[in-house]
């Protein structure tokens, strides 16, 4: 294939003529980039790093890094922001996000409630299309500026959590293919997300954590991530995932310190087009910033 149809197929066909989330399969460390009711769920300072390079080999396939930090301010109040950059073909975004929770606390479990501000900035460099001249693609987007806002519910345990959250409550509209069309070639589409989770102890140096995450976007197919990963002696984590119509995946993990976390994550592709790239690759490093008042010797599976 030429390097215009491959180019094209991944940006028409990962947006659907839009600009989509970012996928990850390690969802379990980063929720606050989808859900900013888990910002501050944990009483200690958080910072992740997250690098996914998508479907390697396929020239122009999706490569994403995010960088987030959140911690809880008093009591009830949890901050938190992040940065997403997230290429796919000829168009990168830049995300930066702000987030804000409040957290009601029972006797054993909480109710937290969210809100996210995000500023969005899109290019779009049509000249890496070889191919035919396309009048609808020889303009292109130079930092093209929208905001967002967006809210979310998280409800846990130390045992188990669910959630759902809307990161991006607007429609925004970035580009249309000409001035007398109604088609837009990139806008946010409404995303909702479901999540949920459970930690079983199966002895006292091996736990279990089944996990779900549905993403439902307009326009879209239903995207369903199922996870379990095992815990053994508090350090070494192994698990595997299934994404429905697209990816089996195998995650890794390992305690390094008390305060350091790096996981690794491999998804075989299970459409057609695993015949034309190696697989995609993903790896999380986690920081938990603790004082002598808050350190614990067996930080939380989630």
């Amino acid at each position: 294939m030429k390097k215009y149809t491959f180019l094209l197929l991944i940006f028409i066909s990962l947006g659907g003529y839009a600009q989509q989330d970012a996928q990850y399969t390690q969802y379990m460390y980063n929720t606050s980039l989808f859900n900013p009711a888990y910002v501050g769920s944990e009483d200690f300072l958080k910072i992740s790093g997250v690098y996914r390079s998508q479907w390697v080999g396929l020239d122009g396939a999706p490569e994403t890094l995010s960088f987030s930090i959140n911690d809880r301010i008093g009591k009830n109040v949890g901050l938190g922001g992040s940065v997403i950059s997230d290429k796919i073909g000829p168009s990168s975004e830049t995300i930066i996000n702000a987030d804000f929770s409040y957290t009601l606390d029972f006797e054993n479990t909480a109710l937290a409630f969210g809100l996210k501000a995000s500023a969005n900035l899109l290019n779009v460099d049509f000249t890496r299309l070889t191919g035919p001249d396309d009048p609808d693609f020889n303009q292109n987007i130079d930092n093209r500026f929208t905001p967002n806002i967006g809210a979310g519910v998280y409800y846990y345990s130390n045992k188990f959590y669910v959630g759902f959250s809307v990161p991006q409550l607007l429609e925004t509209e970035h580009y249309k293919n000409n001035e007398n069309s109604d088609t837009f070639l990139a806008k946010e589409r409404f995303h909702t997300y479901f999540m949920g989770g459970y930690v079983f102890d199966l002895n006292p140096e091996l736990k279990l954590k089944p996990a779900y995450l549905l993403k439902v976007t307009d326009g879209a197919p239903l995207q369903v991530d199922i996870s379990a990963n095992l815990l053994f002696s508090e350090k070494f984590t192994l698990g595997a995932s299934y994404r429905l119509n697209s990816a089996v995946s195998a995650l890794a993990g390992f305690q390094i310190f008390d305060s350091v976390f790096i996981g690794y994550s491999y998804d075989a592709d299970t459409t057609r087009l695993r015949t034309y790239n190696d697989g995609s690759h993903e790896i999380v490093l986690r920081f938990d910033i603790r004082d002598a008042l808050n350190y614990t010797n067996s930080p939380r599976f989630f």
